[in-house]
């Protein structure tokens, strides 16, 4: 959900690099669980949310670069 929304939200100043960061360490940490690495459905659905997190992230940071030159 998070990187769904990073990538939905990455007009807003910061606001999609954040929600995608957090995506990516959620995701992250879910698959080191040993229960989610057991299930199929789990495993994937973290996967896709690292993939969408760092999608955000991309997304956000082209969006920033050129409003970081009047800051």
């Amino acid at each position: 959900m998070l990187g769904a929304l990073s990538v939905a939200s990455f007009w807003v100043s910061g606001l999609g690099f954040v929600l995608g960061l957090c995506a990516v360490v959620c995701g992250a940490v879910a698959t080191a669980r040993t229960a989610v690495a057991d299930d199929e459905a789990a495993s994937l659905r973290a996967l896709l949310g690292i993939v969408a997190g760092v999608a955000g992230i991309m997304v956000s940071a082209i969006a920033l670069f050129p409003i970081l030159e009047y800051l």
